[in-house]
């Protein structure tokens, strides 16, 4: 299609993998926005997010310990907004990984589905798209070696999904770059994991959110991020970090 630029709308594990190696692939300039993580909510007092949530409890079903009623009152809680997973699964993982690369705007991963600020990423994203058909920025000049690298350290310091590494190995297959584990094991040995979220943490993608987001995880391994990195705001990695140098972080989800 002789398209100038394209929005990329996704949300869900496999669609933003998807669709940012269709455009590698491209080449058009493109730009990714992600639906966001779903709002938990609460039974009996104790919070709710999907996918872990709804194992734990689907297991203490079957062992006995939740009767039918309680079952089916803890299915009809565990998804009670529109957005993908509450915790860092595959959807949220990928979403970071999208921003990490530099191919969403800085901000715009960690906003749940129903926030407005959601709303206010959109507009701006459409705005970016047009910025990047005119500046004729694309996919090939951001997914480099370098951000991939970036990438990697994200997904390391979130603790991210084990489906990111292979989601990952394609879209950079499709620029040429080769994901061996042994590059990954490399960065493993310095990268620290940095954020308290389900399923291995605590806290879910909302706490993130207003922890600071995504950024302040960049802040804390900026150290170990190649920061000349191009992204689809038009800037660097290391403009951005800059601009948001002092930028509050909530220390019980990121530490």
């Amino acid at each position: 299609q002789p398209m100038d630029a394209v929005v990329l709308l996704g949300g869900c594990d496999k669609t933003v993998p998807a669709q940012l190696m269709g455009a590698v692939s491209a080449n058009v300039p493109a730009i990714q926005l992600v639906a966001g993580p779903m709002m938990t909510s609460k039974h009996m007092g104790e919070r709710l997010g999907a996918c872990t949530d709804c194992r734990r409890f689907w297991a203490q079903y079957r062992a006995g310990t939740v009767d039918d009623e309680e079952i089916q009152t803890v299915e009809g809680r565990l998804a009670t907004t529109a957005g993908t997973c509450a915790g860092m699964g595959t959807a949220s993982t990928m979403a970071c990984i999208a921003e990490a690369l530099g191919m969403s705007l800085p901000g715009t991963a960690a906003i749940p589905a129903v926030h407005s600020d959601r709303l206010r990423a959109a507009e701006a994203t459409g705005v970016a798209a047009m910025r990047l058909a005119a500046e004729k920025i694309t996919p090939s000049q951001i997914m480099t070696r370098e951000s991939v690298e970036n990438a990697l350290r994200v997904l390391l310091a979130l603790g991210g999904s084990t489906n990111a590494i292979i989601h990952l190995t394609a879209i950079a297959g499709r620029q040429g770059i080769g994901i061996p584990l042994t590059w990954l094991n490399e960065l493993s040995d310095t990268t620290p994991v940095l954020v308290n979220l389900k399923p291995t943490g605590t806290q879910y993608m909302e706490d993130f959110f207003s922890a600071g987001g995504l950024g302040a995880g960049l802040r804390e391994i900026k150290h170990l991020l190649n920061l000349d990195c191009l992204t689809v705001a038009g800037e660097t990695l290391r403009e951005r970090l800059a601009r948001d140098e002092d930028g509050w972080v909530d220390r019980d989800v990121i530490n």
